[in-house]
């Protein structure tokens, strides 16, 4: 099928590595990174800096951004796509996804996660370990759902926001672009841009400055 780049080898870039080869769609794999001195990670070769992608087109046909960086992410994936990889989707076979959900390109969904019928996953998103997404939810571009957060149906999550360990967000709740849910936090009502709520149930800790 061909070879796959992974930008990003730190702890993120190796859970991502480990379900690419569990895919075993790719005849190769490598990265790149800008840690000094690091040759390999997880036996899979070190083959350059970030920005080095440009140099590899001919030797790799698709490329996956491994950064937890949600504005970052976003950007290197647009790159790669201008420089003419195909950024795919991982998925953990271990995790359970109805045969109705849409998912964009660059978006990593990982083991004991379930994702019910009807939801639409945007672009360059990380759907972490052990999620639950119901039925009918909106995941906008470059959003992070962390290990152990529960949305209930026909949430929307808005682009660049990040809901944090073991957060839960209650049924029909919209959250605005580049919010932060703070870990254990239970969200029941909606949340309006550029702001970090917590608590239970949550409350605006801060604003935050806008993307």
């Amino acid at each position: 099928m061909g070879g796959l780049l992974i930008l990003g080898a730190g702890g993120h870039g190796k859970v991502v590595a480990e379900i690419a080869m569990l895919s075993l769609k790719w005849d190769s794999i490598a990265f790149l990174d800008d840690q000094e001195n690091l040759l390999e990670v997880l036996g899979i070769p070190i083959k350059g800096r970030l920005a080095d992608y440009t140099l590899f087109t001919q030797e790799y046909k698709f490329a996956f951004v491994a950064i937890g960086n949600n504005k970052l992410r976003l950007q290197l994936i647009n790159k790669l796509s201008k420089a003419g990889y195909i950024v795919p989707t991982l998925i953990h076979p271990n995790s359970t996804i109805s045969n109705h959900v849409s998912i964009g390109e660059g978006t990593v969904i990982m083991a004991g996660s379930v994702i019910n019928a009807e939801t639409t996953i945007g672009k360059g998103c990380i759907i972490n370990t052990s999620c639950s997404i119901d039925h009918d939810c909106v995941i906008e571009d470059g959003v992070h759902i962390s290990p152990g957060s529960n949305l209930a149906g026909t949430v929307r999550i808005g682009q660049l926001s990040w809901v944090c360990l073991g957060a839960c967000v209650s049924n029909n709740v919209t959250v605005g672009q580049n919010v932060i849910i703070a870990a254990g936090s239970a969200v029941i009502k909606d949340v309006s841009e550029n702001l970090m709520v917590g608590g239970i149930p949550s409350s605006i800790l801060k604003k935050i400055k806008g993307e």
